[in-house]
Order: C-alpha cells, then structure tokens, then sequence
C-alpha cells in the first residue's frame, strides 16, 4: 500500500466537513490494510517471529532449536530476538519484529506485564501472537501454550513431603515478574499450607528474588540459614537455582536438606543420580516446542485452533494448551528423561562409578 500525502491532493481548499471525512476514510483504509495484509499472504513461507526473554537457562536453546526444527519441517521461517533479561529490549524487539511483517509472533516474556502494548499494537497489525511458556498478561493473546505450572509446583512439594514428612522448609521463588513463578508458588502452597496449619512442617522461609538469578537466590538462601538452620528441605524454582542453593548448603555443612527444582536440566539429572538434588520437574521440551511451532503456522495462516482449557490474563480469559509435567527421582531417572530421549544415560551418570 502507497504512502498518502495529504498536500498533494489540496486538502486546504477543501470544506472542513468533506476534510473530515476524507481524513475517516483514509484512516479506515489504512486500518483495514494493515489488520489483513498478514492473514492474506498466498504464497512463500510463514515467518515466525520469536522474541524470547534469554538464553541463559540450558532448557531455552533447547526450545529453540526444537521449534526452529520443527517449524522449518511445516515450511516456516523463523526470526529470532534474544531480550537477555531485559524488559525494555524485547519490548523494541517486538516492535522490529512487527515492523518486518512477521506473519505470526511468538513470545516468551522476561515481564508479564510490560507487553501488553506492544502485543496490541501487534493485534492491531493483524499479527496472531502466541505466548510460550510463560503467560504474557493483561494481553489478550490469541493462544497460551504451557506445563500446567501450579501442578508443576504441587509436584515439588510433594516429592518433598514424602521425604521429609516432618521439618523445616524453605521456598526460593523464580522471579516475580514472571507468571509462572506465581503459579508455581500456588501449587506448592496447595501441598504446604495445610500441612503446615497441623503443624507437620514449618515454613522458615520463602524467598522471592526479582529475577531468575542464582547469585540472588545464594545470598537469600545465605541470609535464611544464619538466623535458622532447622532447614530439612529447600524447594527451589528451577533446577538452576536449586544447583545454588546446593552449593550454599554444602558450603555451611548442611549436605543432608532435600532439594527440588524444575526442567530436568542434565546437572541437576546428575546431581539426582548422586544423590545431592532430591527431585526435578521434566517438562518434555520437545513436545512443547513442536506443538507450538505447529500452531504458530496455524495461526501465522489464519486456521482455528481448538484448546480444551482457558486461563486469565488478569483481563479476561485467553485459549490455553497445557501439558502435563513429569516427576524425576533417582528411582524415575531411567523411565522418564533417559527412556524419552531427553538425556542420555552415559551422560546422567556419568559421575557415578561403575559397579
């Protein structure tokens, strides 16, 4: 579509009311090119735009290389921002990623709530945007696509209360900008709360960091443990964070507290089988991604999608896909990750002697 100058056509001699109306005429006409023009490409390739928070936990290049994969297989093309944690940058990455007529845009948020805008202005170009993972709110977004996160939580305190049926626990959160944490949290409180109210196992602490970062979540840990030691277990938000918090464990002798975390990361598989992390949440990467990546292209083409669940943004309710997670102990290591393929069992124990 042409850019329209309007001194060209003497729009000063003309009455203010005809003015008017050629100025609502002409910004529908812009509207409607800019809402269809992506929903009516007939030929060539899909392209994907993926704006993802960062790189720096293992799971992520994992789910890009999967989708990656898998969206090239569907005939796709896939164009890739890394924000490396910072809001405001995958704010603008998402506006250049609008800006290069991207058929369909893919998120994984670093802040819940600070792209509601920019997801509009996407909308209002007529891009679909699919929410990965983690849940963009207050957005409206045209398809969720995620672990049931609150059983993801559920699942790590109960693995835990099976351990450690009476003690001392601590929860180390994710970051609190980011939703899941928030579900996450919600599940383990489900387990705990009632457990604690008969008086079973005591909260000594909960911290909640403003980002998934291990060195905040040692020094919380850190601080916790030099006013109360009576730590018998340390849920932890991910398998990342749990690794720090097993080092500050070991660090201050107090190797023996049960420690959970989530992504089945091949360290913290490792660790399982060595006996220094008691539990992990295997969420399979590759099934997400490759869903994803086909409903991506579905979307990128204007096909329906049907979900059999709904989850709200904090504005209204948006289409969610949610997939199971999986429970790892050393007793599950062989039957869930190495058996799916996730990690290889010479690489899971590898640290282990052989008999």
């Amino acid at each position: 579509m042409g850019t329209f100058e309007a001194g060209n056509i003497g729009l000063k001699r003309l009455p203010a009311a005809l003015a008017a109306l050629f100025f609502i005429a002409l910004m529908v006409l812009s509207l409607s090119c800019g809402k269809g023009r992506h929903r009516q490409r007939t030929s060539g390739a899909p392209v994907i735009g993926f704006s993802m928070d960062s790189l720096v936990v293992e799971r992520w290049k994992r789910d890009i290389e999967v989708f990656t994969r898998s969206a090239h297989d569907l005939g796709a093309e896939v164009v890739l921002e890394v924000a490396d944690q910072d809001p405001a940058v995958q704010e603008q990455q998402v506006r250049d990623l609008i800006a290069k007529d991207v058929d369909v845009l893919v998120i994984v948020p670093n802040d819940a709530d600070k792209l509601s805008a920019v997801v509009a202005e996407a909308k209002a170009n007529g891009i679909p945007v699919l929410s990965y993972d983690r849940l963009v709110r207050k957005a409206g977004v045209d398809l969720y696509i995620s672990f049931d996160n609150e059983k993801v939580g559920s699942l790590m305190a109960e693995a835990l209360t099976r351990a450690v049926p009476a003690g001392g626990f601590v929860i180390i959160n994710g970051a609190k900008n980011d939703h899941n944490a928030v579900m996450l949290n919600e599940g383990v409180h489900k387990v705990l709360d009632p457990r604690i109210a008969s008086g079973k196992s005591r909260l000594v602490a909960e911290i909640w960091p403003d980002s998934w970062d291990s060195d905040k979540a040692a020094s919380g840990l850190e601080a916790v443990i030099a006013k109360d030691r009576a730590i018998d277990a340390v849920i932890a938000g991910n398998d990342m964070l749990a690794e720090a918090a097993i080092r500050v464990l070991a660090e201050n002798r107090m190797g023996k507290v049960k420690v959970a975390g989530q992504d089945a990361d091949l360290a913290a598989c490792q660790r399982i089988a060595e006996g220094s992390q008691h539990a992990t949440i295997y969420k399979p990467i590759d099934q997400l991604a490759l869903k994803a990546a086909g409903f991506a292209v579905m979307l990128a083409k204007g096909e329906p999608i049907a979900t059999d669940s709904v989850i709200d943004d904090g504005s209204g309710k948006v289409p969610y896909i949610r997939l199971e997670p999986v429970l790892v102990t050393k007793e599950l290591l062989k039957a869930t990750v190495i058996k799916d393929g996730f990690h290889q069992e010479a690489d899971v124990y590898r640290n282990i002697p052989e008999d």
